[in-house]
């Protein structure tokens, strides 16, 4: 997967041009993702009814970043995980023609034992702008520090990476140590490789998409579990700060519900979907302060120099940033929640302390099981 991907100047055969991937893999991409989405928009209009809440708005905001150059931040959404089909069958409500442009489409985080587990699904899930991601229960790699994070937060940001190792050439695009530098590939073990997609000018500001809740959750009022960090990561180190857009979703827990029999691997239909897009949200307004605070951590933990996304220990484990992470967590689980209420769904029960994770620290250790806090299916697996 880190195979000639990177696109030469014409000008300078020796020299690697960052501007975008080789032409090969920019088809490649526009075919797994334009095929899946076609798929995913035939599933949802062609055996269910779907009801849209702000889709018109969100087009508007995709259309105003097509242009890479006019783009003046990055964009997160973030949305509840209800089922193993929510990515990618909910951008089934985009037109097609937004399926086909991977530059104006979003970057997800992908479970590397499910996604990457082989040679094949790695490299149509690459293609289709996933990113590996460990999970602590299945791999030592996981955990909120692992190299896929960096990826994130260079492609939201604006700036390019630091340059590559000057021993970069036409025939070797490896760096001295890919698994903590901002080089042209990256590793999430330490053997494998992948071709760093941040590299790339056309990657600047991207949109990225984020499970907070890390795993399926289906509750059948739509209860939502605490956030976990890594959006915390994401909103907190990007340069600039990214825009920051609440989704939730309704309707694929149907088609895939977690107490489905056989066959398992078929999603069940017709069925009624329903997909809202919140108001982005003005992140100097909603995190300003917090991000304040951080840049005044990183400046006292003599921070400055290293490659962005990447964190001395102090700023990993110590108190203020765990505050500061838990707290973005906390103001990004409240604007989903807002547009969950916007949809008229009950408000949650008192006393549950769902945004909590010290509430949910006593659940069962299996994959599926069902909640004994509040009653939902949880699929760690999937």
């Amino acid at each position: 997967m880190a195979s000639d991907q990177i696109e030469m100047s014409k000008s300078n055969p020796n020299k690697i041009s960052l501007q975008q991937p080789s032409l090969p893999w920019r088809i490649a991409s526009s075919l797994s993702m334009g095929l899946t989405a076609a798929l995913s928009r035939g599933f949802l209009y062609g055996f269910n009814s779907v009801e849209t809440v702000g889709l018109d708005r969100f087009l508007d905001i995709l259309d105003k970043r097509k242009d890479v150059e006019k783009r003046q931040r990055g964009l997160i959404t973030v949305s509840n995980h209800i089922s193993v089909l929510d990515d990618p069958i909910m951008w089934g409500v985009l037109p097609l023609r937004y399926g086909f442009n991977p530059s104006n489409h979003r970057w997800g985080l992908g479970a590397h034992d499910i996604c990457f587990k082989n040679k094949f699904l790695g490299s149509f899930f690459f293609s289709g702008q996933v990113l590996p991601t460990h999970r602590s229960k299945y791999s030592p790699h996981g955990g909120l520090f692992q190299p896929t994070i960096p990826q994130a937060i260079r492609l939201l940001s604006s700036q390019p990476s630091v340059s590559p190792a000057p021993a970069a050439s036409e025939n070797s695009h490896d760096v001295a140590d890919p698994f903590t530098s901002d080089g042209l590939t990256f590793t999430t073990t330490g053997t494998d490789r992948y071709v760093a997609p941040s590299q790339y000018a056309r990657n600047r500001l991207s949109w990225v998409h984020v499970f907070p809740e890390a795993c399926v959750h289906q509750h059948p009022r739509l209860y939502v579990r605490y956030f976990k960090w890594g959006v915390s990561r994401l909103i907190l180190e990007s340069d600039p700060a990214p825009d920051v857009l609440a989704m939730f979703i309704d309707g694929t827990q149907r088609a895939m519900a977690e107490d489905r029999g056989w066959p398992r691997f078929l999603p069940r239909f017709p069925g009624r979907f329903r997909v809202a897009f919140g108001e982005p949200v003005d992140p100097e307004r909603a995190f300003g302060d917090l991000r304040a605070r951080w840049r005044d951590l990183v400046r006292r933990n003599q921070h400055q120099g290293r490659p962005l996304g990447e964190l001395t220990d102090e700023l990993k484990y110590g108190d203020e940033a765990v505050r500061l992470r838990v707290e973005v967590a906390r103001r990004v689980r409240d604007e989903v929640m807002k547009v969950r209420k916007s949809m008229g769904y009950p408000d949650e029960e008192p006393g549950l302390g769902l945004e909590l994770a010290e509430t949910w620290a006593e659940e069962p250790s299996k994959d599926r099981y069902k909640s004994n806090v509040d009653d939902s299916l949880v699929n760690k697996k999937d």
